[in-house]
C-alpha cells in the first residue's frame, strides 16, 4: 500500500480553511467555539461544519484544535463539545489534556499535540498504545531521534514544516503565567520571548543592551521534505492559526509544488493524501510573506545561530543594499523590483528595526513616506510586499479542480451524460429527449464538447470529453448545459456520501507509563488526568504550574535554545572560546522582570527561572 503523505494547514476562520484547501492543503486544523491554544481565533460550530462539508469534497480532513489543559469544572462541556464535533463529521482531535482519554467519547479520532511534548520514543510508544491515532512531534528533534520514533511504533508521525517557532518546549512555557496569570497552556500566550532584554552577567555589568534576546527565527525544513518522509513523517504542519489568508495561501502552494515533485520521484512508494489539482496565478515564496527570517532549528543537529534579536516582527524578503540617500528619496540595490505601497525595514545604528513605507518608486528610485537617516551599505528587507498581497488575496489567485471524464451518449427515451471522476465515483444523468437528425447530416460533437468543457466555478475539469452518438443527433445547447450543471451537482453529493471517515473507539488501557513520578510540566490541572495516569501506574503527581506556582522561584521555561551558543561561548561547541569564560549566573531583565539562566549542559538544554530561585551553576566542562 502507498503511504499518504500530507499538508497540514493552519486555518484561523472558514474563508482562510476554503483559501488553504483550494491551495493545496490536504487536510486543515481549525479551533472550535473553546479549548484551542490559541483564544482569538475560535470558531462557530456552523463554520467548523461548513469548512467539514468544502474539505470532504476533496477528499480534505478537518482537524479541530482542543488542546489547552482542562479544569474540572469544564470537562463535562468539553465532552459534549466532542460530541458536536463528531456529529458534524470533523476527522480528528488534536488534544493536550489527558482527561479526554478517560471520557465517555464518540469513536473519533485523537491526536496528540505538540503541548505533550512529544519527544521520548518510549512517552509516543505509549500515548500510540493507549489509543491514540497520531502524534505531533516536538519542533526540536533531529532526524535521527525521529527515525527512532517512527521504528518504535506505527502511529502516524505529524512534524511542523514552515512558521513561528516556540522557543520554549511546547506545553512547557509558564513565563506567561508567571508574569500576569495569563497562561500559554490555556490558549492566551503573552509572548514574553518576543520581549527585549537585556543580558546581566554575575558581576552585574551588562552584556547586551535592549535586544530581543529569547525571539528565534521562523522554522523551515521544506527542502528536508524527502528526508523527513524516510524518516517517517506523513503530515508536515504550516504554523499559524493566527495568520492571515495570504500567508496561508503562499506557504501551501509553495509546499505543494514541493511535495508534489517528491511524489512525483517515487510514485511506488507515496501518494498524495487528497484530490483535485491547483492552479497558481502567483509565485509563492516563503519570505514574500510574514517571516522573521528561517532556520531548520535542530533537524540536522546544531549548527547555526537560530536567534532573531534584532526584532520579533516580519523581516520580509531581502531586497538589497542601500546605496546612497539622494534628496528625499534612496538609491537601493534591485530597487527596480519595489512597488508603490511596499513596507520596507531594516536594522538602524541601535541594533532596532525601523520601518518605512514606499510612496513612490520611479526607474528603481524609491520616494518614502518618511525620509529617515539610513547608513549607506545598510541591508533592506521588504516585509510588506503590496502586489504581491493584492495578487494571491484574489479568490482566484489559487483554483483547484478535480479530474473528470464525460461521456454523452444515449438510450432508449434520449441521452445521458455520465460523469467519472479521479477518484471513480460515478454520476449519471438522463435527459427524456426526442432523437432529431441534425438539419444537414452535420456532426455537433465540437460543438456539444466545448460547451461541456464549460465546468466554470464548480470544483471540476472535464479533461477527457468523449460524444457516442449512433448518428448525428441534434440537441439544443441549452439541454446540453442543464445536463453538465445536474450531472456535476449530483457528482458533489456522491463524493460526500462516499467520503470515508476514520473512526476510533477509544479502550480503556493500564500499561504503565514510563514514569511513576510526573512533575508540574505534565500539566496536569484536573482530578480526571490524575486518574488516567494513576490507571498507568503512575505513584506522584505534582498539580499543573497554572494551580501551583511558587510567585518568584519557579522555573518558567525550559529550551533547546542557548543563549551562550548563540553568543559563541558554548564549552561544547566553542571551545576556543573558553578563556573568555561569562560569569554566571546570566540575568535577563526587562523592565520589573528579571529571570536567571541555568545551563544543562549535558542534555544541551538552558532553563529559565524567576529571579528569587537558587541554583547551583554547572561547571562548564563537558565530559
Amino acid at each position: 500500500m502507498k503511504k499518504k503523505i500530507e499538508i497540514l494547514a493552519p486555518a484561523k476562520d472558514l474563508l482562510t480553511g476554503i483559501a488553504a484547501i483550494n491551495a493545496g492543503a490536504d487536510a486543515v486544523y481549525i479551533g472550535s467555539p473553546q479549548f484551542g491554544a490559541r483564544s482569538n481565533a475560535h470558531n462557530s460550530l456552523e463554520d467548523v461544519a461548513a469548512l467539514v462539508e468544502y474539505a470532504h469534497l476533496y477528499n480534505v480532513q478537518v482537524f479541530v484544535v482542543i488542546n489547552t489543559i482542562l479544569y474540572d469544572n469544564e470537562l463535562e462541556t468539553c465532552r459534549q463539545l466532542i460530541w458536536k464535533l463528531y456529529d458534524i463529521g470533523v476527522d480528528a482531535l488534536i488534544i493536550q489534556d489527558m482527561a479526554i482519554m478517560e471520557m465517555e467519547l464518540p469513536p473519533i479520532v485523537l491526536h496528540a499535540s505538540t503541548q505533550t511534548n512529544n519527544r521520548d520514543a518510549d512517552k509516543i510508544k505509549f500515548l500510540a498504545d493507549a489509543g491514540i491515532k497520531r502524534v505531533v512531534l516536538a519542533r526540536e528533534l533531529n532526524l535521527h531521534q525521529i527515525k527512532e520514533i517512527s521504528e518504535a511504533s506505527d502511529v502516524e508521525l505529524e512534524f511542523f514544516v514552515t512558521g513561528a517557532l516556540c522557543v520554549s518546549f511546547s506545553g512547557n512555557c509558564y513565563m506567561s503565567v508567571a508574569n500576569g496569570e495569563r497562561s500559554a497552556n490555556r490558549g492566551s500566550c503573552a509572548q514574553n520571548c518576543r520581549l527585549p532584554y537585556n543580558l546581566i552577567d554575575g558581576n552585574g555589568e551588562t552584556l547586551i543592551k535592549n535586544s530581543h534576546l529569547l525571539s528565534i527565527k521562523d522554522f523551515d525544513v521544506s527542502n528536508q521534505i524527502p528526508n523527513l518522509v524516510e524518516a517517517g513523517i506523513v503530515s508536515f504542519k504550516i504554523e499559524g492559526r493566527l495568520k492571515d489568508i495570504v500567508y496561508v495561501k503562499n506557504n501551501v502552494s509553495y509546499l505543494r509544488k514541493k511535495l508534489d515533485a517528491f511524489l512525483e520521484e517515487n510514485p511506488e512508494k507515496y501518494t498524495k493524501a487528497s484530490s483535485g489539482t491547483c492552479t497558481y496565478t502567483f509565485d509563492s515564496a516563503l519570505d514574500r510573506t510574514f517571516n522573521r527570517g528561517y532556520t531548520d532549528y535542530f533537524v540536522n543537529e546544531r549548527h547555526q545561530a537560530i536567534g532573531s534579536w534584532e526584532s520579533p516582527k516580519s523581516k520580509g524578503q531581502y531586497i538589497g543594499k542601500l546605496v546612497k540617500t539622494v534628496g528625499n528619496s534612496y538609491v537601493i540595490e534591485n530597487g527596480e523590483l519595489l512597488n508603490n505601497g511596499d513596507g520596507l525595514c531594516f536594522i538602524n545604528a541601535n541594533n532596532e528595526a525601523e520601518g518605512i513605507y514606499v510612496n513612490k518608486v520611479e526607474n528603481g528610485i524609491v520616494y518614502p513616506n518618511v525620509l529617515k537617516e539610513i547608513k549607506d551599505g545598510t541591508f533592506i528587507y521588504r516585509n510588506n510586499d503590496a502586489a504581491f498581497i493584492k495578487l494571491v488575496e484574489r479568490e482566484d489567485s489559487a483554483v483547484r479542480k478535480i479530474s473528470t471524464t464525460l461521456l454523452l451518449t444515449e438510450n432508449e427515451t434520449g441521452f445521458e451524460l455520465i460523469a467519472t471522476d479521479e477518484d471513480g465515483n460515478v454520476s449519471t444523468t438522463n435527459l427524456v429527449h426526442p432523437k432529431e437528425p441534425t438539419k444537414n447530416g452535420e456532426s455537433l460533437e465540437e460543438n456539444f464538447k466545448v460547451n461541456l468543457a464549460k465546468t466554470g466555478f464548480t470544483p471540476y475539469n472535464a479533461d477527457e470529453i468523449d460524444v457516442v452518438f449512433s448518428e448525428n443527433w441534434f440537441l439544443p445547447i441549452s439541454k446540453i448545459n442543464e445536463m453538465r450543471r445536474t450531472v456535476y451537482e449530483q457528482l458533489s453529493e456522491i463524493r460526500l456520501k462516499n467520503y470515508v471517515r476514520k473512526e476510533h473507539q477509544l479502550v480503556k488501557t493500564s500499561h504503565p507509563y514510563p514514569e511513576t513520578k510526573l512533575d508540574f510540566m505534565y500539566n496536569v490541572a484536573n482530578k480526571t488526568a490524575r486518574k488516567f495516569y494513576e490507571r498507568h501506574g503512575v505513584t506522584e503527581i505534582e498539580k499543573a504550574f497554572e494551580l501551583q506556582w511558587d510567585p518568584g522561584k519557579s522555573r518558567v521555561m525550559t529550551t533547546k535554545y542557548c543563549i551562550k551558543y548563540e553568543l559563541e561561548r558554548c564549552p561544547k561547541y566553542h571551545r576556543e572560546n573558553m578563556d573568555k569564560k561569562l560569569k554566571e549566573p546570566l540575568v535577563l531583565k526587562q523592565g520589573e522582570l528579571e529571570y536567571k539562566l541555568k545551563f544543562n549542559c549535558k542534555p544541551c538544554e538552558m532553563e529559565i527561572w524567576e529571579k528569587d530561585a537558587e541554583f547551583e551553576i554547572e561547571e562548564d566542562h563537558i565530559h
